[in-house]
């Protein structure tokens, strides 16, 4: 009898232990989700997307990778400091997003990529353009457009497009990019840089030059003397515009962050900071030229 009074309490006590511990367990609250972005510079781990910009975000710094060689675009001033429209461009990028701007700056293109492709930067900012590289990298909405102009002497009624160079003498590099594009319209090349270049055309030497609409209107802004010698008289205009558009470059699976990047370049063109910059490093002219500085 007292065997089965003990089994009886046990069982009691143990359905007990049971129940409290189903309640306890039904009433715990699980910890709450971490939603929130933390603050520039927290160690705070939040997993949100990709993660790409909480990475940027908690680290309190975007590393971007730039030449220091390029002007106007990225260069070394008399004070030895890095100056230029793309380092600007991105140290805006960076202010917006409420973290510090850090460049890792090289010599050489293939550097730079090297740096983003090994995670050593999380950006590039360089005169990128963006054709050839969707798919391979993400890339920015363009904030800036680097378009091709054919100049010729100021008396030449002739040429007034490239489709006039058929036949002509053009003076550009031969294995440029530029002297590819003359020859694939017919036209012969005498081999010389931008300045020679004006001279030649100065001198009807050479019917013609095709350069960078924004090297060819810094050189112009230097040299205001030339513009009673030579004139621009067409823009190339491929039929991939992203062949002209620059943007900046980050690894493709960073997307989270070229989104946020995305917004503050935006915010720039309303609010007219992209096109001030434009009037800064680029020319006035250049500037009121684009629409992709307020576009």
């Amino acid at each position: 009898m007292l065997k089965k009074n003990l089994k009886h309490t046990l069982f009691i006590v143990l359905a007990l232990a049971i129940a409290f511990t189903v309640m306890g367990c039904g009433s715990a609250k699980p910890p709450a989700a971490n939603t929130g972005t933390p603050a520039p510079g927290s160690t705070e781990n939040v997993e949100t997307g990709d993660g790409s910009l909480n990475r940027v975000l908690n680290a309190g710094k975007l590393i971007v990778g730039c030449e220091t060689a390029w002007p106007p675009f990225a260069y070394m001033d008399g004070d030895q400091k890095l100056v230029g429209f793309d380092v600007e461009v991105a140290a805006e990028v960076a202010k917006r997003l409420g973290v510090e701007i850090s460049y890792s700056s090289s010599n050489s293109w293939d550097g730079i990529v090297a740096s983003l492709d090994s995670k050593r930067v999380d950006a590039i900012f360089n005169g990128v353009n963006i054709a050839g590289r969707v798919g391979k990298y993400a890339m920015t909405i363009p904030y800036m457009q680097n378009q091709l102009v054919l100049t010729v002497a100021a008396d030449n009624e002739e040429i007034k497009d490239f489709e006039d160079l058929e036949g002509k003498v053009v003076a550009n590099a031969l294995e440029g990019s530029n002297g590819k594009l003359a020859k694939s319209y017919g036209a012969t090349l005498t081999p010389a840089g931008l300045a020679d270049a004006m001279m030649l055309l100065k001198d009807h030497r050479a019917d013609a030059q095709i350069e960078d609409q924004i090297v060819m209107a810094l050189y112009l802004e230097g040299k205001p003397d030339m513009k009673e010698f030579v004139k621009q008289v067409a823009y190339y205009e491929p039929e991939d515009v992203t062949e002209m558009q620059v943007a900046g470059m980050f690894r493709i699976e960073d997307q989270e962050l070229v989104n946020a990047v995305d917004e503050a370049l935006q915010e720039m063109k309303e609010d007219g900071t992209l096109y001030n910059l434009a009037v800064k490093y680029l020319s006035q002219e250049v500037a009121d030229s684009l629409d992709v500085f307020t576009k």
